[in-house]
């Protein structure tokens, strides 16, 4: 499933309601430079203010995990459990 970025998504949402970029800053308490960069694409936004965007529009962050990092998560956890195995396993023989 292809994910839209939020910069598009928080457009598509203001222009829905019909708001001009202008009034719709002005409605979500945020400034008309800020929405500006925000809709642009802008890497480097201030997160309290996207939340304090979503807010207005009635939507959240939420985190979800990737497929790529499923994969490597679970094959840093088996390499992690066959090292803790062979050091309990170390240990044990040492007794």
């Amino acid at each position: 499933m292809a994910h839209i970025p939020i910069n598009i998504q928080i457009k598509n949402l203001r222009k829905k309601l019909h708001l001009t970029q202008v009034d719709f800053a002005k409605r979500a308490g945020v400034g008309l430079r800020f929405l500006r960069k925000l809709e642009e694409g802008k890497p480097t936004v201030r997160l309290d203010k996207v939340n304090q965007v979503l807010n207005f529009l009635g939507f959240h962050l939420e985190l979800e995990r990737n497929d790529r990092a499923k994969s490597e998560s679970e094959s840093e956890s088996e390499s992690e459990s066959t090292d803790n195995s062979s050091n309990l396993k170390k240990d044990h023989e040492r007794t």
